[in-house]
């Protein structure tokens, strides 16, 4: 009773007085019993049960799971039975009258959840009764007891606490009509740690189970014969893994349900607090349970690959060591070409990044017979063995695109072979120091495109020199030539660009020859779709920084009992470099803001491993002198300065505002003559506030950085902070009042009149947030509620009971806003709806890992990116906690990490740079506007079927010559009684060049091109004073030394 107590306590207060009347009522879930003899599990599970019970811990992972361990099958958990009879299952009874269209749909999705649980216990009942029961009584047996314990692994703990939840279910749904309440009864019932175990038991003994099966089914026919006997009995032909699988999915179905169930609950409705929990307390199970089911995995491929190797070999010990993670496996399709460009052979290979090498396989199917494995395929999946083709360490790959070899190794040094061709390969002089592109064809041909420019362009000047005049031989036809040339050079760069899409070339370490020279090797893989590539690539390049002494540990994690290895998708430090190029000035930092701008220039790989793309802007200046902007680009993997300029005065906030979509636009534009501020108000802009109250707006780079406004603050008062709207600029100022300047009719802010003042206290306005139609200003401890098109006051809430703990920092996430204090180590959770406060974390409990006894800790900054609560304290050193990211109330579930590398002194901003690639890059023909405008709309028409395919006909606008004046110069006269003729075949003969007669009209775009998706590049950017690591520098250096940045990069969403 005290473990749900403390459950549902870390849940809801309706949580909590659910599971109170649960617990008079004697409806329990699940209890933990002791089982005689099994002292070491005792006390582990004594250890665990000290740790709060909050759901984001698995203590499913710290104990044991006992997969089959004991003949006893339910050891660990007493057994509740719950009978259909006394409990029937929960039934929605007929829809009254009067409902509005909201509850309407409400009630629709509580029928669709209703329906949804009571298919899943009847498939939990299912497996049971038909496969586990069966297998069990059956004499003689053809799965062990054991085995049997093994493979049906915590099912009947999991289907009791669904039969628990229908009952709770029963009555809510009977009461919906008057209550319309059932997100309390979700937090009640998902927040249990008793419903993490079991779950995480039976996803972590997932794989185990299948390959057990998938055995059996090999070696005992009877099995086999068992298995197909019960698919064929069930209506619904569902094989025993489509029932398996259900728990897994499980949760994923929750939450959709929920999401739908909280669009349709309006703001103010007693049930949306409930289910924004529910969401939470859902979606932190599930993340959870992906977490350890994608472990699960990750140690099944590595023990299928260690079993194909010799155990002593020094690749098996490595990968039994423990140490190794698994980053990225794939299925790839490994190429081989001759050195014309022809194909020899392909074949299928299976490809393991780990995170310091590269292992590549042969997929290896042995199954009985040719019908055994797609009979057992159909009834489990049957997972391929591996033969170790070769492996590699990671810092020895090089990706190498078509084309751009130039600057990523030394040719004179390296031999370049093609893998699995080197019998093909020509021997000799000419051999050497050749590179074989793979295929080299494409590009040979752009380079004789590009040599037959260069004859035409020279046949264009002596045509020039002719004295006679012909139709179809003159300046006019000759320029028509050199212009279809380029044409077909620039369609062959874009096939190149398309064959690198699905192309990953890798350069890879050999033997060197007789002669002691280094040979390297190109392996040739053909990715599934661009996608894939675009990961691969991604994946080597950031497994290769997260080698480096910096993240060679750069995360510790006290979740795992103070262990650093911290999972790959942990943010990797990728550098850190001074903030400012100037090294006169002592200057300090205070704001940054990314400027996303598109980069057409970049290739498909630099893309891959660039930072996210467009311009980090950054702020700071010297107390009582001027400020400085230092402006980066981000086109690249380490930023680069492009920009720096002066200000009147310290930069203290800076805020980015995209640009202006004409329907955006407020007011009505009157057109000016040589107006420039229309236009200019299309581009993006970087607004700064600055100490001596003035606040300024600049262009994009790509403007020029041009100042376009300026003006004083009412009073010339400090702006601390500035944030916008569609219809205002809003600026915190020093004196405790809020100034919101109006878009004026071009677009850009109106500084030129007085903007509406909203006073809301008499201190420093510290932290402005906008949420939907409001804007949050703090003021003190206080935080006012403002309407951001009335600029009315909606409440003021208190943020801190301490009137000394101003409220400096607000950042939102769901349907929550965390809170940082000027004083205190603590940051505060509250709703956006309620405004009540809800979670109060204590950042010094995890400052303490890295530096012991350090009590007094303070927050400077705070910033949420893709489910993380990025905290940076006055210490240097930074803290990263996991939130929820969907819709419900982002609490903090977990202990989180602490960064080993950090600032000498206090962090002074945290930044975050996202940018998104596609679809420019995922484009198939990048071409394909550009050549809608340039081709005359005569080059619609389809080629003349009778073109010779040995040739194409060399042109680019003109179709026919007869426009032209002069003689037609031909062999041939011309037909009577008809003008003269339009090129034929035999006309176009004379300017035949190669290859496919339809490729000067459209190049093809890659085969292989997948549906477009967003691609997402993360960065993370923090500043302070000075760069260090904690784990090799204990003592903290002095705050003398220069502003620093500090980079993290994350995987691309993909």
């Amino acid at each position: 009773m005290t473990q749900l107590m403390k459950a549902a306590k870390s849940g809801t207060k309706d949580g909590l007085e659910k599971t109170k009347i649960a617990v008079m009522r004697k409806v329990t879930f699940l209890h933990r019993k002791e089982v005689p003899g099994d002292g070491d599990r005792r006390k582990r599970v004594k250890e665990v049960e000290k740790l709060p019970p909050t759901p984001g811990i698995s203590r499913g992972s710290l104990e044991h799971c006992g997969q089959g361990d004991s003949e006893e099958e339910d050891t660990g958990f007493l057994e509740v039975t719950v009978s259909d009879m006394k409990h029937p299952p929960p039934e929605l009874g007929p829809m009254p009258t009067g409902l509005s269209p909201q509850q309407v749909v409400r009630r629709h999705i509580l029928g669709s959840i209703v329906q949804s649980e009571r298919s899943y216990v009847d498939s939990l009942k299912r497996i049971l009764q038909d496969y586990r029961n069966p297998l069990m009584e059956m004499e003689p047996k053809v799965l062990s007891a054991r085995k049997c314990q093994v493979v049906f692994f915590r099912l009947k703990e999991i289907l009791q606490c669904h039969s628990m939840f229908q009952i709770a279910l029963s009555s809510r749904v009977a009461e919906w009509d008057s209550a319309e309440k059932i997100g309390d009864l979700f937090v009640a019932s998902f927040s249990k740690s008793m419903v993490l175990d079991v779950y995480s038991d039976y996803v972590n003994n997932f794989t185990t189970a299948m390959s057990l099966i998938k055995k059996a089914c090999l070696t005992k026919p009877a099995f086999l014969d068992f298995l197909k006997k019960r698919q064929m009995a069930s209506t619904d032909r569902v094989t025993l893994y489509g029932l398996m699988v259900k728990p897994i999915q499980r949760f994923p179905q929750f939450i959709l349900l929920l999401q739908d169930m909280l669009k349709n609950t309006p703001k103010g409705h007693a049930d949306r607090l409930s289910l924004q929990l529910a969401l939470t307390e859902l979606e932190t199970l599930a993340e959870k349970l992906n977490e350890q089911k994608r472990v699960a995995d990750q140690v099944s491929e590595i023990q299928q690959l260690s079993k194909s190797i010799s155990d002593r070999s020094s690749l098996s010990k490595l990968l039994n060591s423990g140490q190794r993670q698994l980053l990225l496996c794939e299925t790839l399709t490994e190429t081989v070409y001759g050195d014309r460009g022809q194909l020899i052979k392909s074949k299928e290979r299976k490809v393991f990044l780990l995170n310091d090498m590269l292992v590549c396989a042969n997929i290896n199917f042995k199954p009985v017979n040719p019908r055994g494995q797609l009979e057992i395929s159909s009834l489990v999946p049957l997972g391929p063995k591996y033969v170790v083709k070769w492996s590699t360490a990671l810092p020895q790959v090089q990706v190498v695109e078509v084309g751009q070899e130039s600057g990523g190794y030394d040719k004179d040094n390296v031999v370049i072979h093609n893998a699995g061709a080197k019998k093909h390969a020509p021997t000799g002089p000419a051999s050497h120091n050749k590179v074989y592109l793979g295929p080299p064809r494409l590009f040979q041909e752009l380079q004789d495109l590009q040599k037959d420019l260069a004859v035409v362009e020279q046949i264009t000047l002596l045509i020039s020199t002719l004295h006679g005049t012909y139709q179809n031989l003159n300046m006019t036809v000759a320029q028509d030539w050199c212009l279809a040339l380029q044409r077909m050079m620039k369609v062959k760069e874009e096939e190149i660009h398309s064959a690198n899409k699905c192309r990953l070339r890798l350069l890879l370490p050999g033997k060197p020859d007789k002669s002691g020279r280094p040979i390297s090797v190109m392996v040739v893989f053909i990715t599934p779709n661009p996608l894939s590539k675009i990961s691969w690539v991604n994946c080597l390049h950031l497994a290769k920084i997260g080698l480096r002494e910096e993240n060679q540990p750069g995360w510790l994690c006290p979740d795992e009992d103070k262990k650093s290895k911290a999972p790959f998708w942990c943010p990797i430090l990728s550098c850190h470099m001074p903030a400012f190029s100037s090294k006169a000035l002592d200057l300090q930092l205070s704001a940054a803001v990314h400027n996303p701008v598109q980069s057409s220039l970049l290739g498909f790989s630099a893309v891959s491993t660039s930072l996210p793309q467009g311009y980090l802007w950054v702020g700071g200046g010297q107390e009582g002198a001027g400020g400085q902007v230092e402006i980066f680009s981000l086109n690249r993997s380490v930023p680069r300065t492009v920009k720096s300029f002066p200000v009147a005065s310290p930069v203290l906030c800076m805020e980015y505002i995209p640009e202006v979509a004409e329907g955006d636009k407020v007011g009505t534009e009157e057109p000016r003559a040589g107006a420039e501020q229309p236009t200019a108000a299309l581009h993006p802009t970087v607004c700064l506030g600055l100490r001596d109250g003035s606040i300024a707006v600049y262009g994009s780079v790509d403007t020029g950085t041009q100042c376009l406004l300026t003006c004083k603050s009412p009073g010339m008062q400090p702006v601390l902070c500035l944030k916008h709207s569609p219809e205002f600029l809003f600026a915190g100022l020093q004196d405790g009042t809020v100034a919101a300047y109006p878009r004026n009719n071009g677009g850009l802010w109106d500084l030129t009149e007085q903007p509406t003042c909203l006073p809301v206290g008499t201190g420093p306005v510290q932290a402005l947030l906008m949420l939907d139609e409001t804007l949050w200003a703090s003021c003190a401890n206080q935080v006012t509620v403002l309407d951001a098109s009335t600029l009315c006051a909606q409440q003021t809430f208190e943020a801190h009971p301490d009137t000394e703990a101003s409220v400096t920092h607000m950042i939102k996430a769901g349907s929550g806003v965390w809170m940082a204090f000027s004083s205190g180590s603590s940051i505060r959770l509250f709703h956006t709806e309620t405004l009540e406060h809800l979670q109060e974390i204590n950042i010094a409990t995890r400052t303490t890992f890295v530096l012991p006894g350090q009590r007094h800790v303070r927050v400077t900054s705070l910033l949420i990116c893709q489910g993380l609560l990025w905290v940076g304290t006055d210490q240097g050193i930074i803290v990263l906690l996991p939130v929820p990211r969907l819709e419900g109330i982002p609490k903090i579930t977990g202990k989180g990490m602490v960064s080993l590398n950090g600032h000498g002194g206090p962090v002074d901003f945290l930044a975050v740079a996202l940018s998104t690639l596609a679809p420019d890059v995922l484009k198939g023909d990048q071409e394909e506007e550009e050549g809608e405008e340039e081709k005359p709309p005569e080059l619609d028409e389809p080629p003349p079927r009778e073109i010779r395919k040995k040739g194409i006909l060399l042109q680019y606008r003109l179709r026919s010559t007869s426009h032209l004046p002069g003689q037609l110069l031909s062999v041939r006269d011309a037909p009577v009684g008809t003008g003269t003729p339009e090129h034929t075949e035999e006309d176009g003969s004379i300017y035949e060049m190669a290859d496919d007669p339809d490729v000067w009209v459209r190049s093809r775009p890659c085969t292989r091109d997948a549906p477009r998706k967003e691609i997402s590049s993360v960065a993370i950017i923090s500043g302070g004073r000075g760069y260090r690591n904690f784990s090799s520098e204990p003592q903290r250096r002095g705050g003398d030394a220069d502003s620093t940045l500090l980079i993290w990069q994350l995987p691309l969403m993909l």
